[in-house]
Formats: C-alpha cells, sequence, structure tokens
C-alpha cells in the first residue's frame, strides 16, 4: 500500500476531521498524531529515526493510504517526493486562530511540561517541533509568520493540478471533486476542537508519557472521536 494523499496542514487546522473525512470516502486508514500515540511503542523510535534523518517512509505509513496532522505535515517536501502519485491536501485556517489553537492544547506549557524526558518529547522535539525553540511557541508574530510561510512553501512548491488548498467548512464537495470520488450523503464530519486532546488528557494535566499508557489512552479517544464525527 502507497499513500495516496499527504495531509500538508499542521496541527490544529481541523486535521481530526479530515482524517475521518478521508477514512469515510475511501482514502483510510489515514495517519494522524493520534496513530503515532497508538502504535507508541513502535511508532516513537520510527519518528526517532526520521529526527535522526533515517526515515523510513514505507515502515512508517504500513497498511495506511493517507496522511494529516503533525508530526507527518511537517515533512510533506520529502513525503510528496517519496510518493510521487499521491495528491496533496493543504487544511487552512486564519493565523491567528491557530496560534490561539496550539498555545491552548497541543503546544501549551502544560501539555510540554507533562512529557518533559519522555521519549516521546525527545521525537516531538526533533520533529514537529523542530523549528520552535526556546519561547517562540508563544511568541506570536513568530509563529503566524511560521505558519504562513509553511503554507505558502506548499502553494508554491507543489504542481497546482496535485494540490487542494482547502477549510473543512468547505463540505465535501472540493475535496471529493479533487479525489475523484463521490460525495456522501452524510454531513462533513466535524470534531469539536476541545475535544481532540480527549477530556481525558485534561483530566491527568497532560498526555501519559509512559508508550504502553498512552496506546491505551489514544487508542480510547480515536474512537470516542469516531463516534462523534458525523453527528
Amino acid at each position: 500500500m502507497t499513500l495516496d494523499v499527504i495531509g500538508a496542514g499542521p496541527g490544529r487546522t481541523a486535521t481530526f476531521s479530515m482524517k475521518f473525512a478521508l477514512e469515510h470516502i475511501g482514502f483510510g486508514p489515514c495517519y494522524h498524531m493520534s496513530e503515532v500515540f497508538r502504535g507508541a511503542t513502535r511508532n516513537i523510535e520510527l519518528w526517532q529515526d526520521v529526527a535522526d534523518g533515517n526515515p523510513d517512509w514505507d515502515a512508517i505509513f504500513d497498511g495506511y493510504r493517507s496522511t494529516t496532522d503533525f508530526p507527518a505535515s511537517i515533512y510533506w517536501r520529502e513525503l510528496a517526493e517519496y510518493y510521487p502519485q499521491s495528491k496533496v491536501v493543504l487544511t487552512v485556517r486564519n493565523a491567528d486562530t491557530w496560534f490561539d489553537s496550539v498555545n491552548e492544547t497541543i503546544m501549551s506549557p502544560r501539555m510540554l511540561a507533562s512529557l518533559k524526558g519522555s521519549p516521546l518529547m525527545r521525537m516531538f522535539e526533533g520533529t514537529y517541533l523542530r523549528d520552535f525553540g526556546d519561547g517562540k511557541i508563544n511568541d506570536r508574530a513568530f509563529m503566524t509568520d511560521w505558519y504562513e510561510r509553511h503554507n505558502q512553501a506548499v502553494i508554491d512548491t507543489i504542481p497546482a493540478e496535485r494540490l487542494l488548498v482547502f477549510h473543512p467548512r468547505e463540505g465535501w464537495e472540493p475535496l471529493c471533486d479533487f479525489l475523484g470520488v463521490s460525495v456522501p450523503d452524510e454531513p462533513f464530519p466535524k470534531v469539536n476542537s476541545r475535544d481532540e486532546l480527549g477530556s481525558a488528557s485534561d483530566e491527568q494535566g497532560g498526555l501519559p508519557s509512559d508508550p504502553l499508557i498512552l496506546e491505551g489512552f489514544a487508542g480510547t479517544y480515536i474512537e470516542d472521536l469516531r463516534s462523534k464525527a458525523f453527528g
């Protein structure tokens, strides 16, 4: 199996909704940060190899037809080259609201502090956090500039016929037309932004740092969100 769709949008650009959308229209399973967590005992090491400059994309995406979210979105350029027949979807939103969202969730001091010193945090620092040094995560000007430059680089690099710039509020039609599939009868999936981290994460003050515990946590919250996505 090879990747048919590469999601180039960073985390907090409706990437969980996109995961469920792509799976619903036949491009699943879709790889997402939650899938890193669900197979943490295997995947953390594979992504650490990526951070160390030795990626094994076939091993990472074995069994998957699409990908979205961090950390894969950071490597959109490499993946687009490695899977030359794939199409690229860039999910977008306002840069300032993206900054607010990441600072309240996946890049919040509470979330990152919960993982300090863990193998997962080391992998994060070498992949999706690699461009954000000390203090930069909380710097609105730096972060919004990074976000806009990221999006523009995708637009400038990927040929127009291979790229869809997409906001999920546009619904099924642009995505299905781009991928050549029928429009489903169901509404486009919508996952509440606060639910994306799962209530269990809030209850324990962050993500579990132990890979085995993280796997169980991730599996539960993926299926919980899936049950709500088309409601």
